[in-house]
């Protein structure tokens, strides 16, 4: 099936208003008519698309998931650790690319749900691919182990600006994993 374009120009619109009233506001003292004001569309075209603004938010961070899921799956690597640094890569990538959502959402308003978002699809994820290690360690310790290193490692260097460039950060971490 698909997708009116309208629909998806008017939902990115929304998404975008969303997004730079997030860097101005916490998402509590956001209103409806903030969102349509900041999006130039009435309440009418906002109600037709979103019950509230918190299904709209929750639209956003379904469409941040889709995305990482897409660029997850195109990691191919059969050795653990060049997998885990593959992935760390691909993490980088996707919250540099979409700096702007990441900066407004989860440093401006410290929003734990795109947190949940970030570690229920990179868990999935590894869940997926690494179905048993060479470290002889239940999977789910294996699991919680590097989804902690590389959502942690990801966010701290995003927070901090970027300090380190990706290729320093990915280096960094093959030195840390023996």
């Amino acid at each position: 099936m698909k997708t009116d374009l309208r629909i998806i120009k008017t939902n990115n619109t929304l998404y975008d208003a969303l997004i730079n009233l997030l860097k101005e506001k916490t998402f509590e003292e956001i209103k409806v008519s903030d969102i349509c004001q900041k999006a130039l569309v009435n309440r009418s075209t906002f109600y037709a698309h979103f019950n509230d603004k918190y299904e709209l938010f929750m639209s956003l961070i379904n469409s941040l998931k889709e995305s990482l899921q897409t660029e997850l799956k195109s990691i191919e690597e059969t050795n653990l650790k060049d997998y885990y640094l593959k992935m760390i890569e691909v993490f980088l990538n996707h919250i540099e690319g979409k700096e702007q959502i990441y900066k407004s959402i989860l440093i401006n308003n410290r929003s734990s749900i795109i947190m949940d978002m970030i570690y229920d699809t990179i868990t999935e994820d590894i869940n997926q691919k690494v179905t048993k290690n060479d470290k002889d360690v239940p999977n789910e310790i294996f699991t919680a182990y590097y989804l902690g290193a590389i959502v942690n490692t990801g966010i701290e260097w995003f927070k901090n600006d970027k300090k380190y460039s990706k290729d320093q950060m990915i280096e960094y971490l093959d030195r840390l994993m023996v």
